[in-house]
């Protein structure tokens, strides 16, 4: 069956469809959804099938948030909306963490909710809870849908939603009874009326005007959500007339910088184009958050080292869809000397902690392409400064590549992500979900290309790696895709390693085991002198992927660190996922980086 669907009438008519899951599934196809992440549920079943039924890979995973965190993953890489399906009450609860992230990541996520029947709500029925009230907070619309001819135009609303303005969460809850075959719906319904006499003919007369308004009432319009109101005049005007400003700024700055953020790549299925702008410009840039990578391995005009030093001497600092939040020191690592250009599709970051001196009020990436367009290539003059920064970036390199201390019968972090990164393919996706170990491998692994590098975001939120690694597979096939654990946020999304297998995914899962929760636990000793509730143990946790059925392998020496990865990478290209247990020395590198 077809459902047809018709965008030019105020109500979008459906025709033909066999259930409220053909409807949805029809639209996601129309959207250009590929994928859809879920934890099955009776509630949403039909959403299941009808997405099935029309070629969405349906993609079930172990828990909740992960689908979520999936559903994510796919919306940063494809540029379009991630979907995610979980069942009512516990269901839709256990996602409130991944959609929070998705909130502060700026990721357009639509999450589908189950929920009890309309003529049973707030009665007592399973897994009946107030819904609207836990996601509203949290969403940019949270909604419910009451009537069967409003589930389409809600749904195409919700996508509309997600993408616009500031992009983030939406939360659609769909009845039951609004998903399921008409006629099943009445005989659920109907049966529900046992009762004898004048009383149970009129609970029947009841239902049956109830069944009728439910599937015969005409769509009525939605109103449209609530957007923060643009009420700061610092980030009013036209936002031409700003890049025509900035424009000549940057002809006079001797020792300008970029400084490029996630929201820079959002909504974007062409990151390519923004690359281009950023080489043009040939100003020196620092990538953050999902903009690594966004310039390749290797450019010279893109810095990892000694950012602070830079943002200190630089004349003008134009920041890209990056908050000055806590990374930024709320502003304060930028003299007020600079000349302090941002540009965010947010109103209200252009004005949080530090107020630029022009707020362009944009999509970033846009606002980057149109200023190479009027600025074209401007590094006359600036080759001391970049001489500078480079000679740090050396230096910094080198001093790390001292510390790489050998460890018997343990490994070294350092070295262990320094042949980690000789030995990336270019497709390489990287996936980091952890504290210290991570945290080291960010200050030496090079993202291969633009969105090719995945964490959580502002939020800080542990346990993203099962579903982020699950998006990236099924959006990037053929890609060779790396989760970075720590051993404390392995335990969170394991289990997917069993999605792993059954959708035929094969991610290298690198788990750095130190049995500690080393990044809190370093200073909270110093600190306190107390490591309570810190110390983990050396869990094999490569046989647990095993248990899953993945391939687990244990790295306890260094000189086979080569090997292993390189047995890793030959087994993930066979079909199977593999999952490298690296049994880490302690170290002292990032001592000082508590997680406050």
């Amino acid at each position: 069956m077809v459902v047809k669907a018709s965008h030019t009438k105020a109500t979008t008519c459906y025709e033909g469809a066999m259930h409220g899951g053909d409807i949805i599934g029809e639209i996601l196809v129309r959207r250009g959804i590929k994928h859809l992440f879920t934890l099955c549920g009776g509630h949403i079943s039909p959403i299941l099938v009808g997405a099935k039924r029309r070629g969405i890979h349906v993609v079930d995973m172990r828990g909740e948030a992960n689908a979520v965190f999936a559903a994510d993953s796919a919306a940063r890489l494809t540029g379009n909306v991630g979907v995610a399906a979980v069942t009512a009450g516990p269901g839709v609860t256990n996602t409130i963490t991944a959609i929070k992230n998705a909130q502060m990541a700026e990721s357009p996520v639509l999450l589908f909710g189950g929920a009890t029947a309309t003529v049973l709500r707030g009665r007592g029925s399973l897994q009946d809870i107030d819904q609207l009230s836990i996601l509203a907070p949290i969403t940019k619309w949270a909604t419910r849908v009451t009537t069967y001819k409003s589930l389409g135009p809600t749904v195409e609303q919700a996508m509309d939603t997600a993408r616009s303005g500031v992009p983030g969460p939406v939360f659609v809850e769909i009845p039951i009874d609004l998903l399921y075959p008409e006629e099943t719906v009445r005989k659920w319904t109907l049966s529900e009326a046992t009762m004898k006499g004048p009383l149970g003919d009129a609970l029947r007369l009841y239902l049956k005007g109830h069944l009728y308004r439910q599937f015969s009432q005409p769509h009525l319009p939605i109103p449209t959500p609530r957007m923060p109101a643009l009420v700061d005049l610092t980030v009013l005007g036209d936002p031409q007339n700003k890049v025509a400003k900035v424009a000549e700024m940057l002809a006079q700055a001797q020792r300008p910088l970029l400084v490029l953020g996630s929201q820079t790549l959002v909504n974007e299925p062409n990151p390519e184009r923004i690359a281009n702008a950023v080489r043009r410009l040939g100003v020196p840039v620092y990538l953050g958050g999902m903009a690594r990578g966004l310039l390749g391995k290797r450019c010279e005009i893109q810095f990892r080292h000694e950012r602070g030093k830079a943002l200190k001497e630089a004349d003008l600092v134009i920041v890209c869809g990056f908050p000055f939040d806590f990374r930024l020191k709320y502003g304060q690592s930028i003299p007020r000397s600079a000349r302090l250009v941002a540009a965010n599709l947010s109103a209200a970051t252009l004005r949080k902690n530090r107020i630029p001196d022009i707020a362009v009020c944009m999509h970033p990436g846009q606002f980057l392409v149109d200023l190479a367009e009027r600025a074209g290539t401007s590094g006359a003059g600036r080759k001391p400064w970049l001489d500078t920064l480079t000679q740090r970036e050396q230096a910094r390199d080198a001093e790390i590549t001292r510390e790489q201390e050998p460890t018997p019968g343990r490994v070294n972090p350092l070295r262990f992500f320094l042949e980690l990164d000789k030995k990336l393919d270019d497709s390489a996706m990287l996936v980091a979900d952890g504290g210290d170990f991570v945290a080291t491998g960010s200050y030496i692994l090079r993202p291969r290309s633009p969105l090719s590098w995945l964490d959580p975001g502002v939020y800080g939120t542990l346990g993203v790696g099962g579903g982020f690694a699950t998006g990236a597979a099924v959006c990037r096939p053929g890609s060779e895709v790396w989760i970075l654990w720590g051993d404390g946020s392995s335990a969170y999304s394991l289990a997917e390693f069993d999605t792993f297998v059954r959708h035929g995914l094969a991610p290298i899962a690198v788990i750095g085991t130190d049995a500690l929760w080393a990044q809190i636990a370093r200073d909270q000793t110093d600190l306190l002198g107390d490591d309570v509730g810190t110390v983990l143990r050396d869990t094999s946790y490569e046989k647990v992927a095993e248990g899953y059925g993945g391939v687990g392998l244990l790295l306890n020496d260094e000189s086979k660190i080569a090997g292993t990865l390189d047995e890793a990478k030959r087994i993930a290209r066979s079909g199977k996922p593999v999952c490298i247990n690296v049994l880490l020395a302690r170290s002292d590198f990032r001592k000082g980086s508590i997680s406050v």
